[in-house]
């Protein structure tokens, strides 16, 4: 019997075993690579979760190096005077100043795990703040380093657009942008869109005499609040007023220190940052201009009641007579004026008027005028940042007042920027007087440390516009009886916030006012 071998068969199985072979050879490499990258993938984020809780962890290195440095400071400057904290920043070697300071961080366990090295920007002359840049890493990934900068800054007294030790109240038409806080009470019945703050917790509302207490911030704009005791949390939100919030109670802010705040001022003016006046006379007439300098005439009389200055003995110096307007008149716009018809005041050609020449000098930027006694101010700033005191420390006498709203003239600044910035500080009252602008205007931070920032009775007006802010030891007021201005705004200048005016009274706590990670 023949056996037949089937030859077709024999190739078809050989190429089918082949192809196979060639199949899972394919398959192989496919899963070969595929386990490869993902051997990669996983190895990659193995490694990348790695670096990613060392770099959290050096962040968290960094944080501890800001938050040490707040300690440090704290420890520092608590309770030390403006005098006191600008000798440490300059004379006081502080940490991170000129060279990075490095410390290590250490884990709950009291393991050493990495490193922080910060590096401090001191505050410039007369500013509120400072900077830290905290650089923190670890020792397992020192390349994986994270970089944060801070700012801390001292609340300065200008960064509210009133601010009392005593009552404040605001009626209904009062509109106001910028923080209020009163150590005494608030009873606002307007509009707040700011915070509104207040240091005890209840009080007598004056106005009333009743006796009954109030919320140490309230409103009497329907509905009304209940009556005391309050069960907890019966104190409403009250947003169509209080915009901004309220608060109370909250920690006094003390008048007391400014006295030493005021010594350190005229130590700087007498240092030459800034001009030293004594106490010649009644005080000192002071004309700020626009060119970078003010002139000034020492005032030797004025009315006991309206504070006017004296038309006819007004200044101290060599008087001069006015024989003729023309060129070569000894009585020129450089010279304070003891008639009211002084030639250049009324006409050209009128002989009549005795004056006496000013002093003029240069305002030094960042500094200080410093006066022993009072002050009359008018006049406008460019491009300078200064502080005008009125204050007598020499010991015996009256405390000293400045008085604003002279000669019909504003007080402006050219922009509203911190280049641009002033400060008014009177030991006792800042007064606005008669004779200023029938809407007078005000570009300026005003500190009136134990008596108000007012008017004089008697004055009146359309309108007065407050751009800066209000610091006032007793009730401020701008409208009494008869007396005062018809319509009154209140604006607060948001770069007080940055650049109050020089060696203007702050705070002795620096806060940690931003932050970022570079």
């Amino acid at each position: 019997m023949r056996n037949f071998i089937n030859i077709k068969n024999i190739s078809f199985n050989k190429t089918k075993k082949g192809s196979g072979l060639v199949m899972a050879l394919v398959m192989i490499v496919v899963v070969s690579i595929i386990l490869t990258s993902l051997l990669g993938y996983i190895t990659s984020q193995v490694s990348f979760s790695k670096d990613r809780v060392e770099r959290e962890r050096a962040f968290q290195v960094a944080e501890a190096g800001i938050y040490y440095y707040k300690w440090y400071v704290a420890h520092q400057l608590s309770g030390k005077t403006a005098d006191q904290i600008e000798d440490f920043w300059t004379s006081g070697s502080p940490l991170g100043v000129g060279t990075p300071y490095e410390a290590e961080f250490f884990d709950p366990e009291d393991a050493a795990i990495g490193k922080y090295s910060l590096e401090v920007n001191i505050p410039e002359e007369g500013s509120t703040f400072f900077t830290v840049t905290s650089t923190g890493w670890t020792y397992k990934k020192p390349t994986a380093q994270r970089v944060l900068r801070v700012r801390f800054r001292r609340p300065s007294w200008s960064e509210y657009i009133f601010l009392s030790n005593s009552f404040l109240n605001f009626g209904s038409a009062a509109v106001v942008y910028g923080k209020v806080h009163s150590n005494f009470g608030v009873r606002f019945d307007g509009t707040a869109h700011n915070l509104v703050t207040a240091t005890p917790s209840r009080f007598d509302d004056p106005n009333y005499g009743d006796h009954a207490l109030d919320f140490g911030v309230y409103t009497s704009a329907d509905p009304k609040a209940p009556s005391y005791p309050w069960p907890d949390g019966t104190v409403p939100v009250r947003a169509d007023v209080f915009i901004g919030g309220r608060e109370f109670p909250v920690p006094e802010v003390s008048f007391t220190g400014i006295t030493t705040d005021l010594s350190f001022m005229k130590a700087k003016a007498k240092a030459g940052i800034g001009r030293y006046f004594d106490n010649s006379g009644r005080g000192r007439k002071i004309t700020l201009k626009t060119d970078g300098t003010f002139d000034v005439c020492t005032v030797n009389a004025a009315n006991s009641s309206t504070h006017a200055i004296s038309s006819s003995s007004g200044y101290l110096g060599e008087v001069k007579d006015a024989t003729d307007g023309s060129n070569g008149d000894p009585c020129t716009t450089g010279s304070c004026c003891l008639f009211d018809d002084c030639p250049w005041i009324k006409n050209s050609n009128q002989a009549k008027g005795k004056c006496v020449t000013k002093e003029n000098y240069p305002i030094v930027n960042k500094g200080v005028i410093f006066v022993e006694d009072n002050i009359w101010l008018e006049g406008s700033l460019n491009g300078k940042r200064v502080s005008v005191v009125s204050g007598n420390l020499s010991g015996g006498g009256n405390t000293t007042d400045i008085y604003i709203g002279i000669s019909n003239n504003n007080i402006r600044l050219a922009s509203y920027d911190c280049n641009n910035m002033l400060g008014l500080v009177a030991q006792r009252d800042i007064r606005i007087l008669d004779d200023g602008p029938n809407d007078f205007i005000i570009d300026a931070a005003l500190l009136a440390q134990t008596g108000l920032v007012g008017i004089t009775n008697g004055m009146s007006g359309d309108s007065i516009t407050f751009n800066g802010a209000i610091a006032s030891y007793l009730q401020p007021y701008f409208k009494q009886g008869t007396s005062g201005f018809e319509d009154r705004v209140y604006n607060f200048n948001n770069k007080l916030l940055y650049c109050p005016p020089p060696y203007f009274p702050t705070g002795t706590e620096y806060a940690l006012d931003l932050w970022e990670e570079l």
